[in-house]
């Protein structure tokens, strides 16, 4: 089976017809312009009739949702792809899926913890690290902090932020 990759979340019904406000998870939300149906989380599927952009929300018309009691059933429930069909990233850029349980690694080669996945802010993303005693550890997904990304060994140099020291 296909591992599937969460790229949006429903947030809301548009109108009174059943169209559905997505809040986009993905840096390629064109992708939401292309899909056929929309797979959801709990494995139902609903074709695709109309996708349209609206400020940063995706609006999306389907052939089986056809009224806001309807949609407003859905709210909160995730949009996933399956992973083939996302596209390819540029050199350096990697999906979170790719990097969940990668062993990250301090400047001194000692384990800090295991990365479990990305808060998205606005401007940066942030990496969030499971440490060694179980406490969340915040880092900003930016070039000072992610010093390396070693994907053939599932592990990351991190230089931790001033204020975990």
């Amino acid at each position: 089976m296909a591992e599937k990759i969460v790229i949006g979340k429903i947030v809301a019904p548009h109108g009174v017809r059943g169209d559905i406000r997505i809040l986009p998870l993905t840096e390629t939300p064109e992708l939401f312009l292309e899909l056929k149906c929309l797979c959801l989380a709990g494995g139902r599927k609903l074709t695709v009739t109309n996708a349209r952009f609206q400020k940063n929300m995706v609006l999306v018309t389907t052939g089986e949702i056809k009224n806001m009691e309807e949609a407003e059933k859905l709210r909160n429930l995730e949009v996933l792809v399956p992973k083939e069909d996302l596209p390819p990233l540029p050199e350096g850029r990697f999906y979170v899926s790719d990097l969940k349980g990668f062993v990250c690694l301090d400047e001194a080669g000692k384990q800090i913890g295991v990365f479990q996945d990305t808060l998205q802010t606005g401007s940066t993303d942030v990496f969030v690290i499971k440490g060694m005693d179980g406490k969340e550890i915040l880092v900003p997904a930016i070039k000072d902090n992610i010093l390396q990304i070693d994907v053939p060994g599932r592990s990351m140099l991190v230089r931790l932020p001033e204020w975990l020291d």
